[in-house]
């Protein structure tokens, strides 16, 4: 009788069992990663936007009410239409991942908005920033905002969790717009 040296079906199915249970736990946290990620970029774009928004401002005494107006392309891809959270707005656009708009509102005149319609992983989530802000109490020139909306476009999630675990923001105010501090200046 020859002695061979194979795998039970046992055997087989405990490996199977393992990565299962392994790839489980990994996945949130991959998924979060990915978030982390894009959102990072969302969060670039807007920071580069804001300060074309400052140059535009400070060459025409006035804010840009147009994405054409600033000094920076939008990236290939972005088309015009879409809506996050301002819905006084002179133009927006998206990628299909992201919105990204400009404000008319009167406190909020030439803020910009960036965030995840509906449908995607972190629908209502998003950020602003907000080169003067009359609202609530004065915020500081080119304030930068981690936005959760319960208005509109609503945060499916519980409260924090892109804001806070992935951005670290700071809970500031709010309640139909949950707002945490990414940068202040």
């Amino acid at each position: 009788m020859k002695n061979t040296q194979a795998f039970t079906l046992i055997e087989l199915l405990v490996v199977v069992l393992i990565i299962g249970i392994l790839a489980a736990v990994a996945l949130p946290q991959y998924q979060k990663a990915v978030e982390k990620s894009k959102g990072t970029q969302a969060l670039t774009l807007l920071k580069s936007l804001g300060q074309a928004q400052e140059e535009y401002y400070m060459a025409n005494g006035h804010y840009a009410t147009s994405f054409d107006e600033l000094s920076i392309e939008l990236p290939a891809g972005w088309t015009a239409g879409g809506s996050f959270y301002s819905y006084q707005t002179t133009d927006a656009h998206t990628n299909g991942e992201w919105v990204i708009q400009i404000s008319t509102e009167s406190h909020l005149t030439g803020a910009l908005f960036i965030g995840h319609p509906a449908g995607k992983p972190y629908q209502g989530a998003g950020f602003m920033y907000a080169p003067h802000y009359t609202g609530f109490a004065q915020r500081g020139l080119g304030r930068i905002s981690c936005l959760e909306s319960n208005s509109g476009v609503v945060f499916n999630k519980n409260p924090g969790d892109f804001c806070t675990k992935l951005f670290n923001g700071t809970f500031y105010e709010g309640e139909a717009l949950r707002e945490y501090t990414i940068l202040e200046q």
